[in-house]
């Protein structure tokens, strides 16, 4: 009985933390089925939700950039809770929301929200995990962030659907969710035991010249990859809306939704089939995946697009889960923070910068012949990775773990 106990005792920790990841990414993604009607409500273009959209990427970035390793410092626990009070304010900024000037501001807070998260939870997470999960831990800390991200659409698209207050009662739901979780990250061990005055300054941002050629090409695919989350978190439900005629804010949610469940499914394949296997897999599931997507706007077939985004999520998790690992693997040990950070900036970039042009080309030509450019220059690259990819690597064997 007392060796029960003690599980439970270990347990509970590494599961509140994940928790508490979850609910941070959950919130960034919870206006993704409303912009529909906040553009009814406040009168703007879709290239406004794609700026909307970016804004959240750039607080990431500039959050990675100042304080990816303060919780190195001054401890987990501290971090953990300041991305929780960002994720709370960004969601009182929707909540009481009367036009543009507060959508923005309630998208930099929750991109410092995540940009905090990301790191501080993950090791969280991992350093929390009990002997018996610790090899799980790192999927787990990875399905947390993605998961959250996915579960964020279909929680705003329900409550928007079938639920009085669409603009209003999800921010609500989300407050509560972050106080719980707030209150359990309070309980939480600290796993920093020396604590220093973090260095005021911008992260460094420089790839060692010895894995430059590895880095590009992991870099190149996940690059098409989470460009294809971030067509999907952001203008997503308003191709559903005019190009697909579905109106439906659920269904909105739950395409966004099942993106990221493929993604955390691609990354669990890839933990078994190595990078060797799965950087190049990935790239040519996402060109499939593109093929539908584009098969899907032209024929405005909603099924071909729920296809598409099964598809592309899977081959974005293969090719995102190798890419991580190559990377880490092929750094240097005193820069392996520092080359991971500078990929995930790049990630975050590939979220932003194309939807931007989407929804620039979407004005200029129509959201669907934007949507057709789009999915062609992400498989374009996709397809130029794998091609580089395969004239680099063979892979040599069976599965690496």
């Amino acid at each position: 009985m007392g060796m029960r106990r003690n599980d439970v005792d270990r347990e509970w920790p590494f599961l509140v933390a994940a928790y508490a990841f979850v609910i941070t990414m959950c919130g960034t993604t919870l206006p993704t089925p409303l912009y529909s009607l906040y553009q009814r409500e406040f009168g703007f273009s879709s290239l406004m939700v794609t700026v909307i959209f970016a804004v959240y990427a750039m607080g990431v970035i500039a959050a990675l950039l100042l304080f990816g390793h303060v919780s190195d410092f001054i401890g987990r626990r501290p971090v953990l809770l300041a991305a929780l009070v960002l994720s709370a304010a960004s969601a009182v900024c929707f909540l009481l929301a009367d036009g543009l000037p507060q959508l923005f501001t309630g998208r930099v807070l929750s991109g410092l929200s995540a940009g905090l998260a990301t790191g501080a939870a993950t090791v969280t997470v991992i350093e929390l995990a009990p002997p018996h999960r610790r090899r799980g831990a790192t999927l787990l800390a990875t399905a947390a962030n993605l998961g959250g991200l996915g579960l964020g659409p279909l929680l705003a698209g329900v409550l928007a659907q079938y639920a009085p207050a669409p603009l209003r009662l999800v921010f609500v739901v989300d407050l509560a969710l972050v106080a719980v979780a707030a209150a359990g990250v309070l309980a939480l061990p600290e796993t920093v035991r020396t604590r220093h005055r973090p260095p005021l300054r911008p992260q460094r941002m420089r790839v060692p010249r010895e894995m430059r050629s590895t880095f590009t090409a992991a870099a190149m695919a996940g690059f098409a990859g989470f460009a294809t989350l971030g067509l999907f978190t952001s203008v997503s439900p308003t191709f559903l809306s005019e190009v697909e005629g579905e109106r439906d804010h659920a269904v909105a949610g739950a395409v966004v939704f099942s993106v990221f469940a493929a993604s955390i499914a691609g990354q669990t394949l890839g933990r078994r089939l190595g990078p060797g296997w799965s950087l190049p897999g990935g790239c040519a599931v996402l060109v499939a995946g593109m093929a539908a997507i584009a098969a899907s706007l032209a024929t405005a077939s909603l099924a071909l697009l729920v296809l598409g985004a099964v598809v592309a999520g899977a081959g974005q998790g293969l090719s995102f889960h190798a890419a991580v690992r190559v990377v880490t693997g092929s750094s240097p040990a005193d820069r392996r923070a520092e080359v991971t950070s500078a990929l995930f900036v790049l990630m975050y970039l590939a979220i932003s910068i194309p939807v931007i042009g989407v929804g620039a080309l979407s004005v200029a030509v129509g959201l669907r012949p934007a949507g057709l450019v789009f999915t062609g220059c992400v498989a374009l690259l996709a397809a130029a990775t794998l091609l580089r990819l395969r004239l680099r690597l063979r892979p040599a064997g069976p599965p690496d773990g």
